[in-house]
């Protein structure tokens, strides 16, 4: 990736490449004696808040969705360090941020209309109600009538 190439989610949600910052930092994960030496963990940080090619609705969501990767001020944090090189780490931070902000891209769910019962199924249900307390009254010791 290019450092001019935007990542095009939607109409309404694109990140520019100035938008994200990465730091390398020390990977916790597999490498064996590498990863005391190589710095392959990358910590890419979005500031979601003032990000222009944000809608207001998709930054809202975006930073909502993050939960607690994202600080105070509206900067999204992801570190991946999952692999052992630079390249697969940045690829694989850059992929969940994508991921992200297209989930808060997605128009939200229309809401839930209420329904109700029709008269019939309130009518078998109260009768198979009045079956069952039936049975359970002829469970009762013998000559109790």
């Amino acid at each position: 990736m290019n450092a001019d190439d935007k990542i095009i989610i939607t109409d309404d949600a694109v990140i520019n490449p100035g938008d994200l910052h990465e730091d390398f930092i020390r990977s916790s994960g597999p490498g064996g004696q590498n990863v005391n030496k190589v710095a392959t963990a990358v910590q890419l940080r979005f500031d979601a808040a003032n990000a222009p090619g944000l809608s207001e609705r998709v930054r809202e969501r975006t930073i909502k969705l993050a939960g607690q990767r994202a600080t105070k001020d509206g900067v999204i944090v992801i570190e991946a360090g999952r692999f052992r090189t630079q390249e697969q780490n940045r690829a694989d931070a850059r992929a969940r941020l994508t991921a992200l902000v297209a989930k808060a891209a997605e128009p939200p769910p229309p809401p839930r209309k209420k329904t109700r019962p029709s008269k019939g199924a309130v009518e078998r249900r109260l009768k198979s109600k009045a079956g069952r307390g039936s049975i359970k009254k002829l469970r009762g010791r013998v000559g109790d009538e």
